[in-house]
């Protein structure tokens, strides 16, 4: 079984190349930091099974990466692998074509399982996005409206950024835009989630997390 990474923290993307390398079970032909390296090697490589997918990747974002990838690539099978838990990136990957939804804390063994399930039809997802899952289409359990519902993918990038501790300038590099468009987000982030500061900002995203 033929697996490809597509992971920018170096340190995390070598872990699972070296992983899956030593499992005589599967191969890893292609370990790249974006979705534009993943698509320029994949042409030289052999058949790909299945493609391990990060969220917040320099250049185009793997949610954006998805759509591409099943275009030109329809039977291959995508598993997310991301820090991102909330239900916007969640339902946006999935409703782009993500076969699988797993946490970056996932243990290893537990990510090579939701490998081997993908391949019989099944559908790996993290318990705490289960949870979340069937909490958005169970009304009686769901969360009042609490403004997150309201941020765009970019905004949720810059939101999750600060809650990094990480400053605009560092921002605004990661994500290829100037310092200006972050300040512009994070004033919409600040609106829409009702807040003053980019203090109150961070406090609300990491108490969601909890």
């Amino acid at each position: 079984m033929n697996i490809a990474i597509v992971e920018d923290n170096k340190i995390i993307r070598e872990g699972l190349e070296l992983y899956f390398k030593n499992d005589s079970q599967f191969s890893c032909d292609i370990a790249v930091d974006s979705v534009e390296a993943f698509l320029q090697s994949i042409g030289r490589c052999s058949e790909i099974d299945v493609v391990l997918l990060d969220i917040n990747l320099p250049g185009m974002s793997g949610i954006e990466g998805i759509r591409h990838i099943k275009h030109q690539y329809p039977d291959v099978y995508i598993i997310m692998l991301t820090i991102f838990k909330d239900e916007k990136h969640v339902f946006d990957a999935l409703k782009a074509g993500a076969n699988g939804y797993l946490l970056k804390n996932t243990p290893l063994k537990s990510i090579k399982k939701g490998v081997l399930q993908i391949l019989e039809e099944g559908a790996p997802i993290s318990p705490l996005v289960a949870k979340k899952v069937i909490n958005y289409f169970n009304p009686q359990k769901s969360n009042k409206e609490d403004g997150f519902e309201k941020l765009t993918s970019r905004e949720i990038e810059v939101l999750q950024a600060l809650s990094e501790g990480a400053p605009f300038k560092n921002i605004a590099d990661k994500l290829f835009v100037t310092i200006d468009t972050v300040r512009y987000h994070s004033k919409n982030i600040y609106r829409k989630l009702n807040v003053n500061s980019k203090l109150g900002a961070v406090k609300k995203y990491l108490k969601k997390q909890d």
